[in-house]
């Protein structure tokens, strides 16, 4: 089922195209997701209109509740995106990111960053920022940055009064009692209420130690569970409100209660809570309290990775990447680094669209987009990442001059820059052959190749050896281009140039589905690409860009898009290989 509904174009008007993945292949140029994301082709209730939603649950005091939403979001769309503060956002949180704000973004309303730190043990400062960077970058803007934590007064003010009307009680069991879709049925259920208030309160006050006791709604969830924990014991200091806290809400009832608190008119998740749809309406409901609407949407998932928080601590635990940032995750603090420009992951979010089902793409589909971008943004640039040093013998000047190498060659009016040309230059090893192979274009004895931007065609005179018989120069003549005759191939080249280090990625890892224990015995660890990461110490680019700052990118004419890593140093560049210039069909 697709959240989207098929709209017909108006007399005169061009039908507008949307991405379908067919087999995991993207056949059509999907609409911008501006326009994918117009309320008019979503099949959402407006403001105020949440009654008219299937399953929405209509209480004596709904219209009222309704009435005063409306006075305060005078009719505005609110969204909010809700992330856990305990890990970097990944691909999947992109759509997320996306759908959230996009859809406000597309009519005219407001979207909440919004914390969901209800969880003090695995909290850290360095997600909080991380999180807010990763929004910000993808072109977002929050209308306002808050936390669950802002209303945790509020929070255990709504569960006293939910023990009061008889819809919580105080549980004794353990949480292996618990787990499970048919666990028992708490012996506790029915205590009275007088009781389980005194027990809520010693909770609060640190009379029990953890696990000891919980706070448990009453009611029954689509997917079987029984009665689910509102409130748990932790004795942890909390990131923000420090050591005031010692019992801290669960998400089934923190999520809906600061919906409603923002006022939140379309709480857009991923398709696994839907089984939480039941306690989203039932809670808001029971507090009588305003209760927006629950819409699912599929997850986003790639192939050859891996994108769950313990896997990935794993990971950098064992040493298999460096950190979250690590260019080979999927992360997008690692696709931020590693050159990807976000409007290319917003464009594949588009061309995804948005459904019901979950979707698990290929990667090269997202490097598609990548490419579309730099292709246009990226200034190109001439890198040599195997160097064979070629002296010019009859050199047409008596001192290095300076060539004009268009930024864009597509497109001149985006401007040049300035390579120098001297007698010594450096080629790529694989541009030369010592004997000709049938089909070879480039460089031999007895074929002459031209140098890209440079008007001249090299020849080769004699070449160099060392002592074990491999090419280390070659000595070569030059012609203008004008007057010889037209070469076979023009290859890159570079002189006088920086040296740098450059870094070569493949996928993590072997199989598509890492995860599988049918296509990967003996988990996810096992299946990693020892040659995913090459690097390359010594590699030459051209003195242009010499002022490239961290994240700058630049396609390396014939090799390549690569972008300036933030190990760079003054002494030294890093480039990381964002993408080949063409999917490789050699990739593991």
């Amino acid at each position: 089922m697709s959240l989207f509904q098929v709209t017909k174009p108006k007399a005169g008007e061009p039908e507008k195209k949307s991405g379908v993945a067919v087999n995991g292949e993207i056949k059509l140029e999907s609409a911008s997701l501006m326009e994918q994301l117009r309320g008019e082709a979503l099949k959402f209730h407006k403001p105020g209109e949440n009654y008219k939603t299937e399953g929405y649950i209509v209480t004596p005091k709904t219209m009222e509740l309704l009435k005063k939403h409306l006075e305060i979001t005078g009719g505005q769309i609110r969204t909010r995106f809700p992330p856990e503060p305990n890990g970097i956002l990944h691909i999947g949180h992109a759509k997320a990111i996306n759908f959230n704000f996009g859809y406000a973004m597309a009519n005219g309303g407001i979207c909440f960053l919004r914390y969901d730190d209800t969880n003090p043990e695995k909290e850290e400062e360095k997600y909080f920022t991380a999180i807010k960077d990763m929004v910000e970058w993808l072109g977002y803007k929050p209308y306002a940055v808050t936390h669950a934590s802002d209303n945790f007064n509020q929070l255990y003010e709504w569960a006293v009064e939910l023990i009061r009307r008889g819809q919580a009680y105080v549980c004794h069991q353990k949480v292996e009692e618990i787990k499970g879709h048919n666990p028992p049925p708490s012996p506790w259920r029915d205590r009275p209420v007088e009781e389980s208030l005194l027990l809520f309160e010693g909770m609060k006050k640190g009379k029990f130690a953890e696990g000891e006791a919980t706070l448990r709604m009453k009611l029954v969830m689509e997917d079987g569970k029984m009665d689910p924990v509102a409130y748990r014991i932790k004795y942890t200091p909390h990131h923000r409100t420090g050591d005031k806290w010692c019992i801290y809400p669960t998400y089934d009832y923190t999520h809906c209660l600061c919906d409603s608190i923002e006022h939140i008119t379309h709480s857009l998740c991923t398709k696994e809570f839907q089984a939480r749809r039941s306690s989203y309406f039932w809670l808001c409901n029971a507090l009588d309290v305003y209760c927006p609407v629950q819409w699912e949407y599929g997850r986003l998932n790639l192939h050859y990775t891996v994108v769950s928080k313990r896997k990935i601590i794993k990971l950098v635990e064992t040493g298999a990447v460096r950190d979250w940032d690590d260019p080979r995750l999927f992360t997008l603090t690692a696709l931020r680094r590693r050159g990807f420009p976000p409007e290319a992951i917003n464009n594949f979010c588009a061309r995804v669209g948005v459904t019901v089902a979950q979707t698990t793409m290929e990667p090269h589909l997202l490097e598609a987009c990548v490419r579309e971008v730099l292709n246009e943004t990226a200034p190109r640039v001439m890198a040599v990442l195997d160097p064979l040093k070629v002296t010019i013998t009859n050199f047409p000047a008596e001192k290095a001059v300076d060539v004009s190498v268009p930024n864009f060659p597509a497109d001149e009016s985006k401007g040049f820059h300035t390579v120098p040309f001297s007698p010594v230059l450096y080629i790529e090893q694989s541009d030369f052959r010592e004997v000709m192979e049938k089909g070879y274009k480039r460089l031999t004895p007895d074929q002459p190749v031209g140098l890209r931007h440079a008007g001249y065609v090299i020849s080769v005179q004699n070449i160099v050896k060392d002592k074990a018989g491999k090419v280390t120069e070659l000595e070569v003549m030059c012609i203008k281009s004008s007057t010889a005759e037209k070469p076979k191939a023009f290859i890159h080249w570079v002189s006088d140039p920086l040296h740098c280090e450059v870094r070569l990625y493949d996928r993590l890892f072997l199989h598509k589905s890492p995860e599988d224990p049918n296509e990967v015995p003996g988990g996810f660890l096992n299946d990693l690409n020892t040659n995913s990461l090459t690097v390359i110490q010594d590699a030459l680019v051209d003195p242009s860009v010499k002022n490239a700052k961290v994240l700058d990118k630049f396609q390396f004419e014939r090799l390549g898009y690569f972008s300036v890593d933030p190990d760079t140093t003054t002494e030294k560049i890093i480039f990381n290989r964002t993408v080949t210039l063409k999917e490789d069909p050699g990739k593991v």
